[in-house]
């Protein structure tokens, strides 16, 4: 294991940090974008979270770096207030990609990619165009109210793993990585030592939190106290993209929202 840190951008006119929010320039082997640079400010929302564009407080618990081909991945385990999450990072020559997995998102990708490991070893199709992929074996998972895509590929270079995730927002770009075939059974070992070690007791979202599900769409409703006090968050998942918008409601106004709910539903059908 090796321990590493993430290259930080900073410029003299901001004190802030800079970081990739989306990606331009693809990659031949991996479709992947070059990074575009934003400045990460400190504004924190009512239930403890950052906006869009800023960073979260964390920890780091695990890290493993390792290079395939000419490529560079750092495999971390990270704890923030939300819990603890793995997160992919994919390093070449001009870009850098990098996917967030949940643990159980974690343990969904690792269930599905041990079933690619066999298909590595078998002969080439030797049924793509220069520059092109074929599909070898490709699953779409949803957990949590997000949308993954499992892919095991083959081009002109080789056969490789492409995991990418869905955005939650549509004015988001979907986050990818690929990994070679080289490096697929050592990602794969690494997220199994690291769901063993750090896995057990972290999947309270899939598990505990309440949820409806209505038509197209699932609410999930977390409960949760910081500093500034205590709050419910209502998250809304549309099923078809995983698409998440989210309210937050201090839970002094939670009887007042209770309140004109009911009004809304007793006078249902008498307008």
């Amino acid at each position: 294991m090796f321990s590493c840190s993430y290259p930080r951008f900073t410029m003299s006119s901001c004190d802030a940090t800079w970081r990739d929010v989306s990606f331009r320039g693809r990659d031949s082997n991996s479709d992947q974008f070059a990074p575009i640079y934003m400045c990460e400010s400190a504004m924190r929302m009512s239930d403890g979270s950052v906006e869009r564009g800023t960073k979260r407080a964390e920890d780091s618990l695990a890290t493993h770096q390792l290079t395939v081909q000419y490529k560079r991945y750092y495999i971390d385990v990270n704890e923030n207030t939300r819990g603890r999450y793995i997160k992919i990072a994919e390093l070449g020559a001009n870009y850098k990609s990098r996917i967030i997995l949940s643990i159980p998102a974690a343990k969904a990708v690792v269930s599905e990619v041990a079933k690619m490991l066999p298909l590595l070893d078998e002969p080439s199709t030797g049924e793509h165009a220069p520059k092109e992929s074929v599909t070898i074996k490709s699953e779409t998972l949803n957990v949590d109210g997000r949308k993954f895509y499992v892919d095991l590929k083959e081009n002109d270079r080789g056969r490789f793993l492409r995991i990418a995730q869905m955005p939650t927002n549509p004015r988001q770009t979907r986050q990818q990585i690929a990994v070679p075939a080289d490096g697929i059974a050592e990602v794969h070992k690494v997220l199994s030592e690291y769901l063993t070690k750090f896995g057990e007791g972290h999947e309270q979202e899939n598990t505990n939190t309440p949820k409806i599900t209505a038509e197209n769409k699932s609410f999930l409703f977390h409960a949760g106290k910081n500093d500034r006090g205590e709050f419910l968050r209502i998250s809304e998942i549309k099923l078809n993209s995983g698409y998440r918008n989210a309210i937050t409601i201090p839970m002094s106004a939670l009887a007042d929202f209770r309140k004109e709910l009911d009004n809304i539903i007793a006078t249902q059908g008498k307008q």
